[in-house]
């Protein structure tokens, strides 16, 4: 299979609910136009559990950040929250849970995950991301 060039798209969204299913649904989008859609459940459910962090922890917009590059899907969450995002609780942990799962699903399902500080427009806040292989 020939290597797909590197691509990337940011959707910026408002702090509402409603955001999480539009970044699903867009994800799911961009990635079945792009011939990755056996990576489309997986990221689907790593989008849903950054972006609805971003939007359910801060109070001000986000962005959904989608990378393609080399073999490795990145997805990531920009918030205005510079604080760092709790750790996850071990999966078996919160798996009963109706909170808390987002990080854990997302360290059990991405081969690697992490967050930095960011600066964006004069704004403070946090980019929260996880990359998918594509092997």
């Amino acid at each position: 299979m020939p290597e797909i060039e590197p691509w990337e798209y940011t959707l910026y969204i408002p702090n509402d609910p409603r955001a999480v299913t539009v970044s699903r649904r867009t994800l799911r989008l961009i990635l079945t136009m792009h011939g990755l859609i056996r990576l489309v459940d997986t990221a689907e459910l790593l989008a849903t559990e950054l972006v609805s962090n971003a939007v359910r922890h801060t109070k001000g917009p986000a962005a959904l950040r989608v990378r393609w590059s080399l073999g490795v899907l990145r997805i990531g969450a920009w918030d205005t929250d510079p604080a760092p995002p709790a750790p996850p609780t071990p999966l078996e942990q919160v798996v009963d849970l109706e909170a808390g799962r987002g990080l854990a699903l997302v360290r059990a399902c991405a081969d690697l995950w992490g967050w930095q500080p960011l600066t964006r427009e004069g704004n403070r806040g946090k980019y929260v991301w996880c990359d998918l292989v594509a092997a």
